[in-house]
Formats: C-alpha cells, structure tokens, sequence
C-alpha cells in the first residue's frame, strides 16, 4: 500500500485514456466496501454484517490500460437517529456525490427500501450520472427474479446502465468496471500507477481497531466507539502503534475490556494481525480504552475525533 500521495504531475504525460471520480453510494449494509475491495483487489474498506460500518470516505485507485477510476466509498446514506455522528455520516454520503463524474448507486437485489430512495434522491440532486449496481444476486435462487426488479428500477431513474453484481463472488465485475470507464471523460490518470489510496497507514491502523469492534459486540456498543491513533512510528523494520478506543460510558469501557482483559486482548491481536497483511511488516499494538461522554452527540467531539468533511 502506499501511504499518502499527492497526484503526481508526472503522471499527466501517460498515454491519455479514460479518468474520473466515481462515488459509491447506497443505503447501509447493502455491499459498497465489500464492492470497493473486490474492485481493487485488497482489502481497503473495512466490513462487517452491521449497517453503518463504514464512517469516512475512503478514495481507492484502480489503475487499467484504459484508465484510471478514482473509486470514493461513502457511509450508507440512512434514517437511523439524529445523533451528531449520524448527521455527519449523511453529510459525508452527499457531499462527495458533488464532487465527483459519476455515481454508483448499489441497491440489494429484490430489495427496495425507504433508504435506498433516499439514497436515490441524493444522486438525483447531485445532477451527475449514475449506474445502478444490483448487488448480492448470488442470493437470488431465482434469477428470473431479477427481470422484473431491473424493469421497475429503470423506471426510477434514468441510469447509465443497470448491472447485477455479486461483490463477495466477483461476479460481473468486470463488466462494470468496464461500464464505469465508458461512462467517465477522457483524462490523463491524476495518480501514479501503482497508488491504491491517499489515506495514510495511520488512518488503516484506526480502522483496523474499530473493525474489531464492530464485527465482535452487540448492535449497539460499537455505534458508541471511536478509535484514535495516539502513536505510530517506524523503527528497525516495524510498527509502534498506540491506539485509545474512546466510549461514552463506563459500562461500555467494561464490556469492550472484558473478563480481566480477554476480550480487548483478542480484539487487539486481531487488529495487529489485519495490520501486518496491510502493512507487510511486524506490529506492535497497544489498546487502552477511555471514556468521552456523549461524543456521539457532540459536533465539537466528532470533530476532534477526525469526523470532518476535510477528507
């Protein structure tokens, strides 16, 4: 992976093919990360089965003879609760539509939901191009099923082009990566070729933690949790890493720590070994973690907890 490039200059002589920003929207928990590590090829997202996994957008770079497509995924765009972090994760969601060339809206295959129009809506108002990427129909016994569906999601909006997908299985993936270049405007690459990401290792290590917490606790505790990098340095061929997993209160700190400790050690050997395939190199990991009342529903908090639309 590498860490935290500018676009280079150098790149603008490559040959000229297709390049753009694509966004990848849709309501929780419908497949947009998964989709996003399929494209690239390596894990970049972070995933689990709950909604709302993924709180920043996160830029991922696939690199083709025929161009570049600058992949952005996005927090699912949702109605659940008006806390100051929900609002964010929203506000995250539809600015990025804004800024980019085309939209990718993923919708489940068979399902059609109140979020999932309003994630529509929200492509509608951003006024850009968009695909509909009908995900999961590796679930669908039925695939007769899908022509009806297809036909009333046309009817929705004027797509692009409509493209079933299965992102755990690769299924037609390809097919729209290749509608994705089509559907982008002729440019130069603004990266270099072998740029995954401008989002630095600090910033995988946190998510690293926080993934632990959302695929290990009840529903609701890791909704409460954020994760801080206190330290990261490089020496003699490994990582120092601290890292502060930050709760609203002391029941919560209970929980994550577990039975004298057990539950916070497995997490964070988990986390240190999700590290090491990333970073290709030894970590040392250290967790604490520590109570911010309320941050969830402190726009200041958020902030300092690196919830901001700079990024």
């Amino acid at each position: 992976m590498t860490d935290q490039k500018l676009p280079d200059e150098s790149v603008a002589d490559a040959a000229p093919g297709h390049c753009g920003y694509v966004a990848i929207v849709g309501r929780p928990n419908v497949g947009k990360s998964t989709l996003l590590n399929r494209i690239l090829g390596q894990k970049l997202a972070i995933t689990s089965h709950k909604a709302q996994t993924t709180r920043h957008s996160i830029l991922g770079i696939k690199t083709r003879p025929e161009g570049q497509i600058l992949f952005v995924d996005t927090p699912g765009i949702h109605q659940r609760g008006g806390s100051a972090l929900n609002r964010y994760l929203n506000r995250a969601a539809r600015t990025t539509l804004s800024d980019t060339n085309l939209a990718l809206l993923v919708v489940e295959a068979l399902r059609w939901t109140e979020e999932d129009a309003k994630a529509l809506e929200a492509v509608a108002l951003a006024g850009v191009p968009a695909i509909a990427v009908v995900n999961k129909v590796d679930r669908v016994a039925d695939k007769q099923a899908l022509l009806p569906y297809l036909q009333t999601l046309s009817k929705r909006h004027d797509f692009v082009a409509l493209i079933p997908v299965s992102a755990t299985h690769g299924d037609q993936v390809e097919a729209l990566e290749q509608a994705v270049l089509a559907a982008l405007p002729k440019g130069a690459p603004l990266f270099p070729e072998d740029q995954l990401t401008d989002r630095s290792e600090r910033f995988f290590a946190a998510e690293l933690v926080r993934e632990q917490l959302m695929q290990r606790y009840g529903e609701e505790l890791p909704y409460r949790t954020s994760v801080e990098i206190e330290r990261f340095e490089q020496a003699d061929g490994r990582y120092q890493i601290h890292a502060l997993i930050w709760v609203e209160r002391a029941s919560q700190k209970a929980i994550i720590i577990g039975k004298q400790g057990e539950a916070l050690k497995a997490a964070a050997s988990q986390a240190r070994q999700e590290m090491q395939k990333l970073f290709g190199c030894p970590v040392h990991l250290e967790v604490w973690v520590k109570i911010k009342k309320s941050w969830s529903s402190d726009e200041a908090a958020i902030a300092s907890l690196g919830y901001s639309e700079d990024h």
